[in-house]
């Protein structure tokens, strides 16, 4: 369970690095280096769930209480890492959102001083991603590669909050689960331990 929870983390944190609509931001040189930075140590801390996982299946195979022991010990660590991340996301969602927003903001003024270069593709791809246009009244949307299917042109700041907004959420959801298996595999580990120590005062 905890090798397939550890995967499941690797693949949640690269589809919101590379899948989502965050990964937009990521093809232009400017990027919100801080809420990637949290994916990259959701997929760091998925890796290291799978590399202990299997550790655990060896320990708890070979019926080693240091292995066991040793799983225990990793988990501790990545159940604490986890606390801290969770706090560190909730203190920099709003560095994040401004990071993102920034990046638009940028996209937005250099298509406005050069309304036929390349940054045309580039504000439009994010319209596209987010389904919005502009970022503030109509007079300010007028001119602006907008998508043609949009219902109602939104404003592009508070769409890129809502993003972020829901992708934090993702992952605080995502975290909690993983705190969860954390601590169910750090109670089993040591049932198994002392089952193991008890097994060998028998014999």
């Amino acid at each position: 369970i905890f090798q397939l929870a550890g995967l499941a983390v690797i693949a949640f944190g690269l589809w919101l690095r590379f899948g989502g609509v965050m990964a937009d931001f990521a093809s232009d040189k400017k990027s919100p280096e801080y809420f990637f930075m949290g994916l990259y140590v959701l997929v760091g801390a998925g890796a290291l769930m799978t590399t202990v996982g299997f550790f655990g299946c060896c320990g708890a195979a070979r019926e080693s209480q240091c292995l066991i022991g040793a799983f225990f010990a990793c988990l501790l660590v990545i159940f604490a890492a986890e606390v801290t991340a969770g706090v560190f996301a909730f203190i920099g969602k709003k560095v994040a959102i401004q990071e993102a927003q920034k990046i638009y903001e940028d996209v937005y003024d250099d298509y406005m001083k050069n309304p036929g270069g390349k940054v045309n593709s580039t504000i439009y791809r994010y319209h596209l991603a987010l389904q919005c246009c502009g970022k503030d009244n109509m007079e300010q949307r007028m001119g602006l590669p907008c998508p043609e299917n949009i219902q109602k042109a939104s404003n592009c700041l508070v769409e890129i909050q809502n993003v972020i907004d829901a992708n934090l959420h993702l992952v605080g959801i995502v975290g909690i689960a993983i705190a969860g298996i954390t601590i169910f595999g750090m109670i089993f580990s040591m049932v198994l331990c002392c089952a193991i120590r008890n097994t060998r005062d028998m014999i």
